[in-house]
């Protein structure tokens, strides 16, 4: 893709030495421009614009021909054409340029007609053909840093410049193409370098900002390789917008890359490439695999990789200890009939991970996190170094009718023979005992030194021993979060039906409490008093049947905090919960959120990272990525809480709670425009809501709500 001043389509010329609209003159050759004979200073970017107008003043031009005109192979906001378009009005004036409602915009300057251009074609080039790393980046928020304070955003970046990017690029074997603060293009020679000086820059970033937090700035990136045109020293072809859409997808401080960069690093560098799924990119016509690269876990504990500034030492964390405890991943167990079946060996996995998690003396990855290794077959010395773990437990279900084996696989890579293995046969309601089986045997296989004691609190009792109402639990799970979806409704059928089944179940309870505080949280009901009623009652009894389960204490906790704000009767409950199960991330999770509701925002964002530690690809991270941008916001910064909220709402676009946040912390960032944007979303998604009515209910303390419920108003959402 051609920028304004490379080329002009067929019909429209490029110009190459001055053209005159009456008291204003446009050299394109210098990129100059005068008004009544006097320079006028226009941004590079607004320059464009108005070279794309004027080498188009015959015609309304689209904003999406702008926008690749003016930012060529980078994907941006519409309200970055906005800005131009408002500065090129204050310079010209304001009936220079004309919206055409729902088509774009006109050049209008009086004189239009008898413009005086020299027109020159073009001199051809020669064009080399190559593969190549591209990285793509750029400053977070800029046009909010300069409109906050100028002089302090360009000094920021001229020091980033001159002392981080400059001195590192060629070092590191890279071509610089485009350096400023809203687009920063390198090519390298190899993946490998481009990466490790791209996720270099970012631990030197995170470490400016450590030293000198009120003037550090915060990047994005994104890496991808592929065949690339080299004209006129530019780069042109689909890996330029293959790693522009990666950077427009990152959130602050990350680095995406594709899949094809993840295949040729993964094995040379000490960095985690943790899957997010199948994502379109703007102008690639195919999904393509992204993965966002992160340090190694015992690396991340020092380098404090979730991007957070921290403003102080800070004392030992409970996942630091953990560390020294041995680690094991239970991958989840293949079942022979996938499409039937594969709930149901889901279920039996998490059930052994809950019983090897009540072990003090283990760590063990959640697992929401081992869920997407399902249905591969892998080098389990692979997936040990992926989830930075000792030992690997595999398996596989297989039922028929009635019918059930379970056999299982201990493995300590580099070592390729199982250390242990079993087999058990029985049926459907032998299920349970096969799962306490299972953690008592790998717990002592683990580790021989393992007190007898903490083995006889392996597994303990069975969730429930009907095996009808396990089985609707299971296929709850699938649909739990998918708010507004089929499936969300038919998760609260199965877990009425798992209740019916057997009323003395207490995480049937808890998983539909946790249902009906969703559609109160999501602002889904119809019946929210009842909703909210419901909930409690399901999260009181819950724990009246299991008073020692980890999961249900966690839920009852967040249900108090949330739905009733009895702050200090909920933290007690998660407390209980992690005595009892320190490697529960949901309770980690859970606390962390009624900790920033309190406005405890660095308590909250530590509690995060222990959930993130346990569960670091968790289906349901977007609910930690929320819960970071609450902590973030009511630490005041608005930005990070703005990064945060990115990531949740790309994780899932149908969690409302991201959005309402986002639309004040927007609004608070300076970004009034995108504030305004995003609350016509919420209005589309809930066209009932209400500020006031929010601010009734929700739990978050002052004065911090005030504040909330103040910018929500700002960008226009109804009182």
């Amino acid at each position: 893709m051609a920028g304004p001043g490379s080329s002009a389509p067929p019909g429209e010329q490029r110009l190459s030495q001055m053209i005159q609209f009456g008291h204003v003159v446009l050299r394109p050759a210098e990129r100059v421009l005068l008004v009544d004979s006097a320079p006028v200073a226009l941004g590079a970017r607004a320059f464009d614009v108005l070279l794309a107008l004027v080498e188009r003043r015959e015609r309304v031009v689209s904003k999406n021909e702008l926008l690749d005109l003016a930012w060529p192979g980078l994907v941006v906001e519409e309200n970055n054409l906005s800005v131009q378009i408002s500065a090129l009005r204050k310079v010209l004036g304001q009936g220079a340029i004309a919206t055409v409602t729902g088509r774009g915009y006109r050049l209008t300057l009086p004189g239009t007609g008898d413009a005086v251009a020299a027109v020159a074609p073009a001199p051809a080039e020669r064009i080399v053909r190559r593969l190549a790393a591209i990285v793509v980046g750029d400053v977070v928020g800029w046009a909010r840093l300069v409109a906050r304070d100028a002089v302090a955003a360009v000094q920021a970046w001229k020091s980033a410049r001159l002392e981080l990017l400059e001195p590192t690029i060629a070092r590191s074997g890279g071509r610089l193409i485009e350096l400023t603060p809203e687009r920063v293009l390198i090519e390298f020679g190899s993946a490998v370098d481009a990466l490790a000086w791209s996720m270099d820059l970012q631990a030197r970033l995170r470490s400016q900002r450590e030293s000198e937090p009120a003037g550090a700035l915060r990047m994005r990136i994104g890496l991808a390789v592929d065949d690339v045109i080299v004209d006129d020293g530019k780069l042109v072809g689909e890996g330029v917008h293959m790693a522009a859409g990666l950077h427009q997808l990152a959130g602050h401080d990350e680095v995406l890359v594709s899949d094809r960069v993840r295949d040729l690093c993964h094995r040379h560098v000490p960095l985690d490439f943790n899957a997010m799924g199948e994502r379109l990119l703007r102008q690639i016509p195919l999904p393509m695999q992204v993965f966002a690269v992160t340090a190694r876990a015992a690396e991340r504990l020092d380098a404090d990789a979730t991007g957070i500034a921290r403003t102080g030492d800070r004392p030992e964390q409970p996942h630091r200890q953990w560390e020294r405890r041995p680690s094991v991943a239970v991958l989840p167990l293949l079942p022979d009939d996938p499409e039937a079946d594969a709930y149901f060996s889901d279920g039996v996995t998490g059930e052994i991970i809950d019983a090897l998690s009540a072990n003090r003396s283990l760590f063990v990855i959640a697992h929401n996190s081992t869920l997407r290794f399902q249905g591969r077959h892998l080098d389990v010395a692979d997936v040990a170094a992926e989830l930075d773990v000792r030992y690997v437990l595999t398996g596989r279900v297989r039922r028929a009718g009635a019918a059930l084996r379970i056999d299982v696989a201990l493995f300590r890579p580099p070592t390729a023979a199982a250390i242990w293995h079993a087999r058990f046969d029985g049926n459907d309601a032998d299920v349970f005992a096969f799962q306490e089986a299972i953690a008592r045997d790998v717990a002592g296989a683990i580790d021989p030194q393992v007190e007898q004691a903490e083995i006889d609190r392996l597994g303990g009792r069975p969730p429930t021993g009907h095996v009808d109402a396990y089985d609707c639990v299971l296929r709850a799970l699938v649909g739990l979060y998918e708010f507004g979806q089929p499936g969300f409704d038919a998760a609260g059928e199965h877990l009425r039906q798992a209740i019916a089944l057997d009323p003395a179940y207490a995480q049937a309870h808890a998983y539909l409490s946790m249902w009906h505080n969703f559609r109160v949280g999501e602002g889904r009901s119809l019946e929210a008093s009842e909703d909210a009623r419901l909930a409690y009652d399901l999260a009181m009894r819950a724990v009246q049947l299991d008073p020692r389960d980890a999961l249900v204490l966690s839920v009852a906790g967040h249900v108090l905090s949330f739905l009733k704000q009895r702050f200090d009767e909920a933290l007690e409950l998660f407390d209980q919960a992690l005595a009892l199960n320190p490697s529960c991330a949901l309770a980690w999770a859970r606390s962390a959120t009624t900790l920033a509701y309190l406005g405890r925002g660095e308590e909250a964002l530590e509690r995060v990272r222990n959930a993130s530690r346990l569960s670091p690809f968790d289906r349901h991270a977007f609910t930690y990525h929320t819960t970071s941008g609450t902590a973030a916001f009511v630490c005041g910064r608005y930005d990070e809480a703005v990064g945060w909220l990115g990531k949740a709402r790309r994780g899932n676009p149908q969690y409302r709670a991201a959005l309402r946040l986002m639309v004040a912390a927007q609004c608070l960032a300076g970004d009034l425009a995108e504030a305004r944007a995003l609350a016509q979303e919420l209005l589309e998604a809930d066209p009932g809501f209400s500020v006031a009515a929010f601010g009734a209910w929700y739990p978050l303390q002052p004065p911090h709500l005030p504040r909330m419920l103040d910018a929500l108003r700002r960008a226009g959402l109804p009182d």
